[in-house]
């Protein structure tokens, strides 16, 4: 089975971080750009990163540029986001997925993207 699992998530304080990963198994990530995405109850889906499948071009939504930072480890077959001053406005379900597109405008839409994680919860809160 293709499988693309996050992890990491949990409570915060605002201010603090978090590392969340992207495990995949039944195939490799070297030939997939790895997307990054957040979804909070009663809004929209939203892009926060991408990196190409090469590693070279990687992109952040305004929301979250200078304070997370999208990795890969493909000896791990695993994605990174490392998330640094969390905010409140962080608070949301987060997942990752792949894409063999090379496309920067489909990079930043769900659409461009095939599999999916299910998401792993962030909380930020005091």
């Amino acid at each position: 089975q293709l499988r693309l699992v996050e992890s990491g998530g949990g409570l915060a304080q605002p201010g603090g971080s978090l590392r969340l990963s992207c495990a995949a198994s039944g195939f490799t990530l070297d030939n997939f750009a790895i997307g990054w995405f957040r979804q909070d109850p009663g809004k929209e889906r939203e892009w926060v990163s991408y990196i190409s499948q090469s590693g070279y071009y990687m992109a952040y939504a305004d929301s979250v540029k200078g304070r997370f930072t999208i990795s890969r480890d493909n000896a791990k077959n695993t994605a990174y986001l490392q998330m640094n001053r969390l905010q409140p406005e962080d608070t949301a379900v987060y997942y990752c997925a792949t894409s063999v597109l090379t496309i920067t405008e489909r990079l930043m839409r769900a659409d461009g993207y095939v599999y999916w994680g299910d998401g792993t919860q962030v909380t930020v809160s005091s």
